[in-house]
């Protein structure tokens, strides 16, 4: 079990990240393909082996070296600065720590980057929901709501899985970041997150693998299917067009309807909490709302390019 300590001043200074990045969820992503059995994950781990076989960088077999991981728990020194991180895994893998970031690195861009517009949506998302928790409720209702296995037990947060740690936050606040790619895991917990300094907690999210890890075609299919069903095709149509901010004219204008139909879908929309209206002068401009974005699909988020150069630690 891990364990993390709160104090008063702790609890003020808790804060949501989407991702803490591209070596961190190539870490998670490395655990997901060696460890986990997961049916749902069985597509994306055929998909991303063959990516990474094609580009793998360093010069020893594959699956040997995979099958000897305990990832994520092997690598997690890598975003951990803390002098309690666990470095033995480099010594048991004879690799360097170079190799090892190099190798989270090609991970994410064979099991990261082709999907990461959706991903990087589904991580918005539930940080938007986690955010009105905060708002609603406060932050130990927040902590309290995580996941079925972390328990709020004031003042220690227990994650009922992984290493034996205990983590005292001493008034430096905790760093929540949820993840997609912790099949079967419940969460791993960081002394120092790398780039901020502050203890940190990578959460599992629940998601709908099927949709995050399809082709795009295959999720722009489905979501225009779903998306007519659900709020009939003119409306369909009207949320589409408004994702550029536009007056009620412009939108009759866009659907070929007159400006009465226009306004009637219009407002159909922002009583669903698709849209939003604001009046400047004596026009009403529409625009969507994170939930109509995300019932669209999000196909308007532009995807992340794999990154180019990513700084390797010293070995």
């Amino acid at each position: 079990m891990q364990r993390i300590h709160f104090s008063a001043a702790d609890l003020a200074r808790t804060r949501l990240q989407s991702t803490l990045g591209p070596v961190a969820e190539g870490i998670f992503a490395l655990g997901a393909l060696a460890h986990s059995r997961n049916a749902e994950y069985a597509r994306w781990r055929g998909e991303t082996l063959a990516r990474l076989r094609d580009t793998y960088s360093l010069n020893r077999p594959l699956l040997p070296l995979l099958r000897s991981l305990r990832a994520p728990d092997d690598l997690l020194f890598l975003l951990d600065s803390s002098p309690q991180a666990d470095t033995s895994a480099l010594s048991a893998l004879h690799l360097s720590r170079t190799e090892v970031t190099r190798l989270a690195v090609d991970m994410w861009r064979a099991g990261g980057a082709p999907y990461w517009d959706r991903v990087l949506e589904h991580l918005d998302h539930e940080c938007a929901e986690h955010g009105r928790i905060v708002m609603t409720g406060g932050v130990e209702r927040f902590l309290a709501t995580l996941h079925p296995r972390i328990v709020w037990n004031p003042p220690v947060l227990e994650i009922h899985d992984g290493p034996e740690r205990d983590i005292h936050l001493k008034g430096r606040g905790l760093l929540l970041s949820p993840s997609a790619f912790l099949p079967g895991l419940v969460g791993r917990a960081l002394h120092a997150e790398r780039d901020s300094g502050q203890p940190a907690l990578v959460f599992a999210v629940p998601s709908d693998v099927s949709r995050l890890f399809a082709p795009t075609d295959e999720v722009d299919a489905i979501s225009g299917e779903a998306l007519r069903a659900l709020v009939g095709q003119t409306r369909a149509a009207a949320l589409r067009a408004l994702t550029s901010t536009c007056t009620t004219s412009q939108l009759a204008a866009r659907l070929g309807v007159s400006p009465g139909s226009a306004s009637q879908h219009a407002s159909v929309l922002r009583e669903s909490g698709l849209i939003t209206t604001r009046r400047v002068r004596n026009c009403a401009l529409h625009s969507v709302t994170p939930l109509g974005m995300a019932l669209l699909g999000g196909r308007l988020r532009t995807p992340a390019p794999a990154p180019l150069h990513v700084t390797s630690p010293a070995a």
